[in-house]
């Protein structure tokens, strides 16, 4: 399970937010297991007053922070980072310097979904390690 927030500047975020959907989705499933028809996305666009850009980044600056279950492993989180850095410049022109992603890792029973703690569920999938 995850949930991603991408936020961004609304001029560069709302013309890709289908395609970054689909690269965020895609990195998600190869890198961390998830599954192919579940996609829990959450867009932010902003105004540049309220998203300002750090020095040395451009107006293409884009954060996301995606909470998903503890477990994984370390390599498998730098896959997901490699997968969406990669993703990123190739099909949406968004360069490495412009990316920022921070993982909130919690334990399953720190969620509830479909009305049970998460560490009750039955998921139809494996947590990638």
């Amino acid at each position: 399970m995850a949930q991603v927030k991408v936020y961004g500047r609304a001029g560069v975020l709302e013309p890709l937010r289908a395609r970054l959907s689909d690269v965020v989705h895609a990195a998600a499933v190869e890198a961390l297991g998830l599954p192919a028809d579940k996609r829990f996305h959450r867009f932010f666009p902003m105004t540049a007053d309220d998203f300002p850009t750090p020095a040395g980044r451009t107006e293409r600056y884009t954060v996301l922070e995606v909470v998903l279950f503890a477990g994984r492993s370390v390599a498998t989180k730098k896959r997901f980072y490699a997968l969406l850095i990669e993703g990123f410049a190739a099909e949406l022109g968004i360069e490495p310097l412009d990316l920022e992603v921070t993982l909130i890792e919690t334990p399953r029973h720190d969620w509830a979904i479909r009305g049970l703690p998460g560490d009750e569920l039955d998921l139809p999938y494996r947590v990638a390690q």
